[in-house]
């Protein structure tokens, strides 16, 4: 794969900066939303790519997102959905507002920037959708109805997708991290250094875009070999 655009959703910091990074360091030209202006603007400096402010929650930012697309590299050839957050709480202590906001994010911005893009990767027979998913949406766990709900849908639309698009040469990917030492849900100072970061998730994620395009890794566990050793 050479000379892809990459728009990446959520890539100002934590795993889409990772694929950012990556991405042009590869030769892509890349675009890539955030909500903080700071961040936003220290990953455009790092890596040479375009950011946009923009909430994927909202279909106005993700119109314009498009459109800085469309101006900037001329269309979009890989999508990767990674714009995500977290929210738990036990069940009969749900607030149900706030996991209807954290699926508007998690959920209906991803199916609504992808609702954007597909037709122009239709009318190339060309294209890849990366979702991040999580291990959360594999196996449930207290609390964490939410989000765990927000990456099972994920999952399960991916698997949509990948049966709509394949006859159109667009392949889709689910990839599903374990535990990612990023500032996730404002849990910083994961510093273990035998668990996975973020650069060993973009690094998965371009290793499955570069396979041959006739192949199709349609979802992807991603866990740390070893994260209970004691160095």
């Amino acid at each position: 794969m050479s000379g892809s655009r990459f728009l990446v959703t959520g890539g100002s910091q934590g795993i889409g900066a990772a694929i950012v990074e990556l991405a042009a360091k590869a030769g892509h030209q890349v675009v890539f939303t955030g909500r903080n202006d700071q961040f936003i603007d220290a990953v455009a400096k790092k890596t040479g790519a375009h950011g946009v402010k923009a909430d994927v929650s909202r279909p106005d930012d993700n119109a314009r997102t498009v459109d800085a697309c469309d101006k900037q590299m001329g269309g979009v050839d890989v999508l990767i959905n990674n714009a995500a957050y977290d929210y738990r709480a036990d069940i009969g202590a749900l607030d149900l507002a706030r996991m209807k906001d954290l699926f508007e994010t998690n959920v209906f911005g991803l199916v609504d920037i992808t609702n954007r893009v597909v037709p122009q990767m239709k009318s190339r027979k060309s294209g890849d959708i990366v979702n991040i998913a999580s291990t959360s949406g594999m196996k449930g766990a207290a609390a964490s109805t939410p989000y765990a709900a927000s990456k099972w849908a994920v999952r399960g639309i991916t698997q949509c997708w990948q049966a709509e698009l394949r006859p159109h040469g667009i392949r889709v990917v689910s990839i599903c991290p374990s535990e990612v030492q990023t500032n996730f849900g404002g849990r910083a100072g994961r510093n273990n250094p035998n668990k996975l970061y973020a650069g060993d998730i973009a690094a998965t994620i371009m290793a499955a875009l570069n396979m041959p395009r006739r192949t199709l890794w349609p979802e992807l566990a991603v866990f740390a070999n070893n994260p209970w050793k004691e160095d």
